[in-house]
């Protein structure tokens, strides 16, 4: 067996060990192909035709040994990660020679092995050169026309326009912002990015990568500021310096430009992607959740203990509670497989299973007043080889899936979860039958929302949905779907569209609550999940939180965990979470009680049941302002240039950033800090914690004690808010 994939896996920043590289070459340049062969494959030699001369016979090698390891990161992924690191053990590659422009080259590779009469060989592949032209495709630009006269080119090969490239103008002194959620920076200017959806696991930050991309960002010079939105949902690319070079999949680009203060700019957006939809007061308490509580046992313990140190909780989040091969059927629970969906009725809760009893524990929750939701993942996972219902739906969703090219159904290529089906949720049909067999959960078990991870698993451009979209326009839709799919489900029970995801794209906002996804715990990733915070809403997202101190790793410290627990009280979304880590001892749960008691720290507990019960009394001034923001107001969570874009000294304190109108949040992010540096923008302010009045428009240092982070209160409305403070 020979296999060679000219495309690779789709991964979209790794290059596979069946590929061509690159996948589309330039004029001029030679070309790596490389396949994969079985073990009993011992030469492997490529066809190379080019059209009008004679066909050539290119040798291939195998990679040198040391060329096969790849590091891999630790975490729950590690063992999955491990495993596709070690694909490039049995491939092969050549070079070819250099390419021209529009001519067009064929080639196949037959092998064969020592002492076997059989041989094998592939079909035949296709390539061309691309060269960058002034003609071939069309930019519409929407709104006062900014694009750099006779920067516009596209890059075309033997067969088609693939990418339009284009230039705007940027004005001295002036700061980009956005491109969806961003963990590297605040301002843009100066680097260079990308917009594709993808699950970077860990240090985002470090690698310039988001699960929650867009291909919009507003340049802030002003009070007439600008904003630039890419309308598509392929590939974009942007190097930001003295002007924006922008360069994008597609031969046919609508540019719109949105012009005025970045309110307006971002409301000018919103118009076009879909405006924010209001969800109820409770998503601002505090949300509580742990990859290892996995019984019913073990939820209720950890509900009681938070009763018990007078820790107020308003959402759990269960993720261990299902099967794991239907994520529709609680874990033990004993019924008959149907190809209909199921009501509560047609399941058995052994007394001794994990969950005895889910309606009456979510019926106890509901008494204590906390929502519950639970976890999914939009996969069918097909390892081990599916039974029981796990068999039924496998068997079902062969109709109802992504599609590769050739019309198979396509195979989930990432490392978790490999080789599932993946429901095509562009079909309205299809959102209906995959919600279906969930809404015995909403409608009688009373779940309250869904935590919709995982979106982030549609690779390959040309994979196939039922909307007519191939994959380089549909798979970065693909979250946007999967969100709507659920909310539409709770809407239609009468309950809030309350999901909660980690993925999304343009077109994401009006589909319920964000967080930021899988990090370390790590002083680093504070600072970089701020940054996510506040690019995200600069993009439209509301509702948004992270896993405070992180979810993965080494615990933090005490002083890490309340410093991000005192943060996090004045985010859109508070809530902690802790990865699976086999249930190892001592456990890596990021409650308070266990931050202290692996800690010693007796500060924990009573610190951080002082965050929760101010987060208590700020539901209500939560709930209002984000009204404002989803009517058209500035976002909830946001940085200091929406409300001061002339201030230049505000971009020397990136992290500080506005809660609502009234409140000002200085975060301390860097361990042993009992003081911190502080830019107060015009206008007189208060300090939260001591009343005391501070004239705005300077630099100053802060008290920051553990207890009380940095947080100021605007003059005209410290009399409303005093109360949230002085309680």
């Amino acid at each position: 067996m020979i296999r060679h994939r000219p495309h690779g896996s789709g991964h979209p920043y790794a290059e596979s060990e069946d590929q061509r590289v690159p996948v589309l070459p330039m004029a001029g340049e030679s070309v790596e192909l490389r396949v994969r062969a079985s073990a009993n494959v011992d030469s492997v030699v490529c066809d190379w035709v080019d059209i009008g001369l004679p066909a050539l016979e290119l040798p291939l090698s195998r990679p040198a040994a040391e060329e096969e390891s790849a590091a891999v990161d630790g975490g729950h992924l590690a063992a999955a990660q491990a495993k596709a690191a070690r694909a490039a053990s049995g491939s092969w590659s050549v070079v070819t020679p250099p390419l021209e422009a529009g001519r067009r080259y064929s080639y196949r590779f037959r092998g064969g092995g020592t002492g076997s009469s059989r041989s094998f060989a592939t079909t035949w592949f296709h390539v061309t050169a691309a060269e960058w032209r002034d003609e071939g495709g069309r930019l519409t630009v929407v709104g006062r026309d900014r694009v750099v006269p006779g920067s516009v080119r596209w890059l075309a090969d033997g067969d088609e326009v693939r990418r339009g490239r284009f230039e705007l103008a940027l004005e001295p002194g002036a700061h980009v912002v956005g491109f969806g959620e961003r963990f590297d920076a605040v301002d843009q200017r100066g680097r260079t990015l990308d917009a594709v959806v993808f699950e970077q696991y860990k240090s985002q930050g470090a690698h310039g990568r988001t699960y929650l991309p867009m291909p919009f960002a507003m340049v802030v010079n002003g009070p007439r500021s600008w904003g630039l939105h890419l309308d598509t949902s392929r590939r974009t690319w942007y190097e930001i310096g003295e002007s924006i070079v922008v360069e994008a999949e597609g031969a046919d680009l609508t540019l719109r430009i949105h012009e005025g203060s970045p309110a307006e700019v971002l409301d000018a957006f919103l118009g076009t992607v879909g405006r924010p939809a209001e969800l109820p007061d409770w998503v601002f308490r505090l949300w509580a959740s742990g990859n290892e509580w996995n019984t019913q046992d073990r939820v209720m313990a950890e509900m009681d203990r938070h009763r018990e140190t007078d820790i107020p909780v308003g959402a759990l989040v269960i993720e261990a509670w299902s099967d794991e091969t239907t994520f529709t059927a609680f874990r033990g629970a004993e019924y008959e497989p149907s190809e209909e969906p199921h009501t509560l009725a047609d399941y058995r809760f052994p007394a001794d299973g994990p969950w005895p009893d889910p309606k009456g524990m979510v019926d106890e929750l509901h008494a204590r007043d906390i929502k519950v939701l639970l976890w999914q993942i939009p996969l069918q996972k097909m390892r081990p080889h599916p039974r029981h219902q796990a068999a039924v739906d496998a068997r079902q969703i062969l109709d109802r899936c992504v599609r590769e090219a050739d019309g198979r159904p396509y195979r989930n290529r990432g490392w978790w979860f490999p080789l599932a089906l993946m429901p095509d949720l562009s079909s309205q049909e299809v959102r209906d039958w995959w919600t279906a067999k969930r809404r015995y959960l909403v409608e009688e078990v009373g779940i309250d929302g869904f935590k919709t991870d995982g979106g982030e698993h549609a690779w390959g451009h040309d994979l196939r949905y039922a909307d007519g979209r191939r994959g380089d326009e549909g798979n970065g839709l693909f979250p946007v779907h999967y969100a709507r799919a659920f909310g539409d489900l709770l809407r239609q029970a009468g309950k809030a569209p309350v999901t909660f995801s980690r993925a999304g794209f343009a077109g994401s906002q009006p589909h319920g609550a964000f967080w930021a996804g899988d990090e370390d715990s790590t002083w680093e990733a504070f600072r970089s999940s701020i940054r996510a915070g506040i690019t995200a809403s600069a993009c439209g997202i509301v509702y948004w939180g992270w896993d405070l101190a992180g979810f993965s790793g080494e615990l933090p410290s005490a002083e890490l965990y309340l410093r991000a627990a005192g943060t996090s009280a004045f985010m859109p979304i508070m809530q902690y979470h802790s990865e699976f880590n086999h249930h190892r001892r001592p456990l890596r749960d990021r409650t308070p009680w266990n931050i202290a008691e692996q800690t010693g720290d007796s500060r924990v507990v009573p610190v951080f049941r002082r965050f929760a019960q101010l987060r208590e009394r700020l539901v209500g001034y939560l709930a209002d302002e984000a009204r404002k923001t989803i009517a058209g107001g500035a976002p909830l969570m946001r940085g200091l240039f929406f409300d001061h874009p002339g201030d230049q000294d505000i971009w020397r304190h990136p992290l500080q950033y506005k809660l609502g109108d009234a409140l000002l949040v200085v975060p301390v992010t860097d361990p042993g800090a009992d003081k911190v540096e502080a830019y107060l923008p015009a206008g007189e302010w208060v300090d939260v914690w001591t009343g005391l009045a501070i004239d705005g428009g300077q630099t100053l240092t802060l008290p920051a004690p553990l207890d009380r982070p940095p947080v100021l209160c605007t003059a005209e409305r410290w009399p409303d808010l005093s109360p949230v403070f002085t309680s």
